[in-house]
């Protein structure tokens, strides 16, 4: 056994975020796994060696820096479930505090010696083993099956993130879940302006969603939609991801957009708070009497990474409008709304 019992979750939209300069936590929780359905780790190939056909036969529609070639179906568990596996020194490299995977597993089983995983835990990356599908596989233990909760259950049940951490900054799993969102929010407007009433949703998305899309009138909107809300009546709902099956809340109505539940849980609870940055890090002193809420010392911004490759994978960035907008986002990183 390569690891402690462990169920399935659904995959994070920051499982392949890199963050700052700063030790992250686990990705995943301890007795939990995920599946990438997507190849993922060592080989990498650069853009310029593959032909768009073979891009797009690859899920693929518009050009990233480069494409991995390993195996699809790697398998997220926490680095401390994992069990009777050894280092392989020679691919122990990183870029500064620990190990980044970068010339494939770098974990081989205790007992046989085959490479089996790679672990990651330098600085900028959370800190993750991943499975080679191709040397392990599942095997069930006796003991009781994790209950799915069912949407009803989920606001009460799913543990929300708060948008922003202790030291005023932007939650990091919030910038990629939002900007996994916001891609397919892109889609759904068709190019047109999208209304997105004042709240916390407006907070995160609003300022991008005003940069991106072309001025004038508002001709679509957007608000939350999902268990225990009132019924919506916009043209785009955003809806929670089952943080198990990864499955998108059913809604009849309007165009639904996907966002991770950890996310929207905190958002359908707290959306009548304002998410603004402040000058001096705080909040002022009109109520002295009450902890101020905690506010960021910027701007949020979605992060660049998570947006531009989940929306190179979508068919529709194949359109004019929305090629001509992933191209000004993938040359311009370090301009609004990205800066």
């Amino acid at each position: 056994m390569l690891t402690s019992p462990v169920v399935r979750v659904a995959l994070p939209d920051h499982a392949h975020q890199t963050y700052g300069h700063e030790l992250l936590p686990a990705l995943m929780e301890s007795g939990m796994y995920a599946v990438d359905p997507e190849p993922s780790g060592w080989p990498w190939r650069p853009w310029e060696e593959i032909d768009e056909r073979e891009a797009e036969g690859r899920g693929v529609y518009a050009p990233l820096y480069s494409l991995s070639y390993g195996p699809s179906g790697a398998i997220a568990v926490s680095p401390g479930d994992v069990r009777g596996t050894v280092l392989i020194p020679q691919r122990c490299d990183g870029l500064c505090c620990g190990l980044d995977g970068r010339n494939g597993p770098n974990l081989a089983c205790e007992q046989c010696g085959r490479e089996v995983a790679t672990r990651v835990d330098d600085c900028s990356y959370w800190h993750v083993v991943w499975l080679d599908p191709r040397a392990v596989r599942a095997v069930g233990v006796a003991g009781p099956e994790r209950r799915v909760l069912a949407w009803g259950e989920l606001r009460d049940e799913e543990a929300e993130i708060p948008a922003i951490e202790p030291i005023g900054a932007w939650s990091p799993v919030w910038e990629a879940a939002v900007a996994a969102a916001l891609a397919r929010l892109l889609v759904a407007s068709g190019g047109a302006r999208v209304a997105v009433p004042a709240g916390a949703v407006a907070d995160v998305f609003r300022p991008v969603l005003d940069v991106l899309l072309p001025p004038g009138p508002p001709m679509r909107s957007l608000s939350l939609a999902g268990p225990g809300l009132p019924a919506a009546t916009s043209d785009i709902v955003l809806v929670p991801r089952h943080p198990q099956t990864g499955e998108a809340w059913p809604y009849g109505a309007g165009v639904p957009v996907p966002l991770s539940a950890e996310v929207w849980t905190y958002l359908a609870s707290h959306d009548d708070r304002r998410l603004i940055a402040v000058s001096r890090g705080r909040a002022g002193d009109a109520c002295r009497d009450a902890l101020p809420p905690l506010l960021p010392f910027r701007p949020f911004r979605p992060d660049w990474d998570v947006f531009l490759d989940t929306l190179a994978r979508l068919p529709e960035v194949r359109e004019p409008w929305l090629r001509a907008i992933y191209d000004r986002v993938k040359n311009g990183r370090y301009s609004a709304p990205f800066l």
